[in-house]
């Protein structure tokens, strides 16, 4: 394979066609080289996908990302067949697969692209497949890797440096990284989701385009992923609808009331947990002095009616620089608490206040609205309730947070242009038979 410039892959990760193929019609005008039916794409549609995009793009080479592990040269024989011009196979395939799989598309027209996923030895694997009549290797982060703060970077400018064969990079590029991967080495860029969920596409696009050719980055406040302590600032850019469905429907308290100085008021920090009884708010105010700015305390009040929050709480919350409250149980003074500005959520508001016989503990485990709550997990509350994250996963559910935002951003812009959410998701396809 001979390459006389650095190649824009636009990977289309979608699961319905008719999304794919407007998806990469933008991302052609704007400058894409090669068009990738993804994974995901091809097991939804089938080849069917690669022989639409073919038709569409009949310029362009089309790539199938087939993945294969085995049947090497009937998988490469297929897809040739359908249109592909350029078939991917897992390097950890056995060699003789990956043998099967260049022979078949010596006979149909379609070259060989070795996916270096969870290959242990990159380097030696790529020497090795070359050997094999591998036209080309990837080497790639999967999307879950990615979630985790993982990236190619480390790996790449070695690889580019040994491999006897044109190097691909794939791994959450954006306009951003991409002048870095080009300037170490790598040929073929593959760019799915800061293209293909971008509300403009062809912008994007180009914008990425420009990054290649100039191997300078364009600076984007999109599709950047998160970890450490920049953990916050990815909360802060998500709801808590996002992280809900980040987490598969799960982390979300139940029966709490969202009581906001604006609508756009939210509430982010770690838990400080605190368990007490009905009307006892001896140890939720003493909390306070346990907290430290940017915290959300976090109270097991066993969903009592009698107020254990109220406005002089708040006041010292509010001065120690508290992100927020969240009790199962009753807060007061709300109309002094909301004028303060302090982020309150709870399961009721009674003027009742009990009194501080100091039963409870601070910093143990809690039940909250139905949610464990451990010390240090994240809490992330608006206008739309309170979501639970637990402490060990927070930088993988920032990201898949992002990830889920994302691909509403691009939902919406299709909505927008005149379609509908049912139209767009196809949803009377996709749904359950029987």
């Amino acid at each position: 394979m001979r390459l006389e410039r650095p190649v824009l892959q636009v990977a289309l990760d979608f699961e319905n066609l008719s999304r794919a193929v407007q998806a990469a019609t933008e991302a052609v005008a704007g400058g894409a080289d090669w068009v990738e039916a993804g994974t995901p794409l091809i097991k939804s549609e089938g080849l069917d996908a690669v022989r639409a995009l073919k038709k569409a793009f009949p310029s362009h080479r089309v790539v199938a990302d087939m993945k294969v592990m085995d049947t090497g040269a009937f998988e490469v024989e297929i897809a040739a067949k359908a249109g592909a011009d350029l078939v991917t196979v897992l390097g950890t395939a056995d060699d003789d697969t990956i043998a099967e799989a260049v022979r078949g598309g010596h006979q149909y027209g379609a070259e060989v692209v070795v996916d270096l996923l969870n290959v242990a030895d990159p380097i030696a694997r790529t020497k090795r497949v070359a050997e094999l009549g591998a036209a080309a290797v990837c080497l790639h982060i999967g999307i879950d890797m990615q979630m985790a703060g993982r990236t190619p970077f480390e790996a790449l400018e070695a690889l580019a440096r040994a491999s006897p064969i044109p190097v691909a990079v794939a791994g959450g590029l954006t306009s951003e990284t991409v002048a870095a991967a080009t300037r170490a080495g790598a040929q073929i860029l593959i760019v799915g989701g800061a293209i293909t969920k971008s509300p403009k596409i062809q912008e994007a696009t180009e914008a990425i385009r420009r990054a290649i050719d100039t191997k300078t980055e364009v600076t984007s406040e999109q599709f950047r992923r998160y970890a450490g302590a920049d953990i916050r600032a990815a909360f802060v850019r998500v709801s808590s609808p996002n992280l809900s469905d980040a987490m598969q429907r799960h982390g979300a308290m139940h029966g709490l009331h969202a009581h906001l100085p604006l609508p756009t008021t939210k509430v982010i920090g770690p838990a400080v947990t605190v368990v007490t009884r009905d009307g006892d708010w001896a140890k939720p105010v003493e909390a306070i002095d346990r907290a430290g700015p940017g915290d959300v305390i976090v109270v097991d009040a066993g969903g009592g009616t009698t107020a254990i929050w109220g406005e002089l709480a708040s006041w010292s919350a509010h001065g120690r620089g508290v992100s927020g409250v969240v009790i199962d149980g009753a807060a007061r003074d709300m109309d002094a608490i909301l004028e303060l500005g302090f982020p309150v959520f709870s399961r009721f508001v009674s003027p009742n206040a009990g009194e501080p016989k100091g039963h409870g503990e601070i910093g143990v485990e809690v039940v909250v609205g139905g949610e464990k709550v451990r010390p240090g997990d994240w809490i992330v509350g608006d206008l739309s309730g309170v979501v639970v994250v637990p402490r060990e996963r927070a930088a993988e559910i920032a990201n898949r947070a992002l990830d889920v935002l994302e691909h509403e951003n691009r939902v919406r812009e299709e909505i927008q242009r005149g379609s509908t959410l049912s139209a767009v998701q196809k949803l009377e396809r996709w749904e359950r038979v029987g």
